[in-house]
């Protein structure tokens, strides 16, 4: 596990004072107006909770789309400022983007059509002509923005995921010196599935540009090869696995993500349960606390997991007024349709099953649609005794890893989806398929009633995992990497070579 400073170092020495540039959609904090006052919230995230604590050991700038109410009025005329505003550790550069071009760019190509795309969870996705022109247009916005923002600097620029595909290659056009890196967040499907998309190979060209595309596993590294064979004029070279088209070379490399270990581990054992949810630990005292935490997206499997609840709750009645499942299910994207069934589906589902159930003052479910930023949710992880997380399709899943975080010297089970990138690291998680409803149900019992020593063993694994690779780790082979390739020239940039 490597410290920030030593991550600091890294950036500094290897790449001999060049300016650092992250580029990412969503934004690190959010201003928000409240009346006559401003409200500063942190978006529920695994971007953002990856990035900050990376940002903020190297400095330098952080671009990002400007989505809060009052984002421009507490930033210059170029829309930025230094976080945090007592001792700024980044620069943060807030992209302003019409509702227009929002809709089109944002609700309308990037998650309508490249997230049901690269996810297998069985929702179409629903690409325009109108959505790609906006999602070109966002990319040059945020192109001019890096352009700005370097100047005539030799800088390196990490972009973040699916919204910018396009840019890179706009960035290489004009700064062929610039070194890109660019880390896909989710999942890369494989080649047939890719051909759904209208503009493919534009699309491929422009992830082209970077020097190095970085995805969460090896499975989706070898899909994203196999797609660029069969999609553009190239060359892919599988043994070094990288692709060789107009002279450049992008090299593609799985680099799982991760969490800060210590930074989470100690906030979450700062307030009490009872003093950060008075009423639900009121309600709760003494049960079993099972625990989901995501925002609400189909991909996350929540109707599933209800229904694991549940199933628990029919097979095992004993466990009826001893056991509480506490979803928190931060509303996201609810400008799409789909978005806003699966709220009222999930709504409808928690009325079902309390309604079922309840007696007497207790309900097995208690459901907080609301956002509650990283403390509280800390708080949470370490009181629940079950982290339940059931993506159908998940590049990784962080949560999976702050609960792990949370449990020092805790005992707790970890229910996961074999469907998420971190089932391959977490073996001594409870691995499920989600969709097997019965299936799960029984496992996550059978791990109820394991011995304590046995649940804290497993933990205490769980968590050397963690503390093996933290998001410092992380940053640190994927900074090192991409020096690699700027040191050793095109020919020779990895071992082997």
């Amino acid at each position: 596990m490597r410290s920030p400073d030593q991550l600091a170092e890294l950036i500094r020495t290897r790449f001999h004072g060049r300016k650092v540039v992250v580029v990412s959609n969503r934004e690190p904090i959010v201003h928000q107006r409240r009346g006559d006052r401003i409200e500063v919230q942190h978006p529920a995230s695994g971007l953002t909770t990856a990035m900050t604590p990376i940002v903020e050991a190297c400095g330098g700038t952080w671009i990002a789309h400007g989505s809060g109410s009052a984002d421009f009025d507490v930033t210059d005329a170029q829309g930025c400022l230094g976080w945090p505003p007592s001792e700024p550790t980044y620069r943060l550069r807030r992209v302003a983007l019409s509702a227009e071009l929002e809709k089109g760019y944002y609700y309308g190509l990037a998650n309508e059509g490249l997230w049901p795309l690269c996810h297998i969870a069985y929702t179409a996705p629903i690409f325009r002509h109108r959505d790609w022109e906006a999602y070109r247009e966002a990319n040059q916005l945020f192109a001019r923005a890096v352009l700005d923002e370097i100047g005539d600097q030799r800088a390196v620029v990490f972009v973040n995921d699916y919204h910018f595909a396009l840019l890179p290659r706009m960035l290489r056009d004009v700064r062929p010196d610039l070194l890109i890196a660019h880390f896909w967040h989710i999942p890369w499907p494989n080649r047939e599935v890719m051909r759904v998309m209208p503009w493919g190979e534009e699309f491929l060209h422009g992830l082209l540009g970077n020097d190095l595309l970085g995805f969460h596993i090896k499975h989706h590294c070898n899909n994203f090869l196999d797609t660029v064979d069969r999609g553009v004029e190239g060359r892919v070279d599988y043994e070094h696995d990288r692709v060789i088209r107009g002279g450049h070379s992008t090299y593609v490399r799985p680099f799982p993500i991760s969490i800060d270990l210590e930074g989470f581990s100690e906030t979450s054992q700062g307030a009490t349960f009872a003093d950060t949810f008075p009423e639900l630990a009121a309600r709760t005292v003494g049960q079993t606390l099972l625990l989901g935490v995501d925002r609400l997206d189909y991909t996350k499997g929540v109707p599933h997991r209800l229904r694991i609840v549940e199933s628990i709750l029919e097979r095992w009645p004993e466990r009826r007024g001893k056991l509480a499942f506490v979803q928190v299910g931060a509303p996201t994207r609810s400008a799409i349709g789909r978005y806003r069934a699966l709220a009222e589906e999930v709504e409808e589902l928690v009325a079902e099953i309390n309604g079922r159930y309840a007696y007497d003052g207790w309900q097995p479910i208690h459901y907080l649609s609301e956002h509650h930023d990283r403390d509280r949710l800390a708080v949470l992880f370490r009181r629940a005794d079950a982290c339940l997380v059931t993506s159908l399709h998940d590049g990784m899943n962080l949560v999976a890893k702050e609960y792990i975080a949370a449990q020092q010297d805790g005992e707790g089970v970890l229910l996961l989806s074999k469907y998420t990138g971190a089932a391959r690291e977490l073996p001594e998680a409870c691995l499920i398929n989600p969709y097997d409803i019965e299936g799960s149900a029984e496992l996550l019992e059978q791990a109820l009633r394991l011995p304590s020593p046995v649940r804290r063993e497993a933990m205490s694994r769980l968590r050397a995992r963690i503390h093996q690779h933290d998001v410092y780790d992380w940053a640190a082979q994927l900074f090192s990497s991409l020096a690699d390739v700027s040191a050793r020239g095109e020919a020779a940039a990895f071992p082997g070579n």
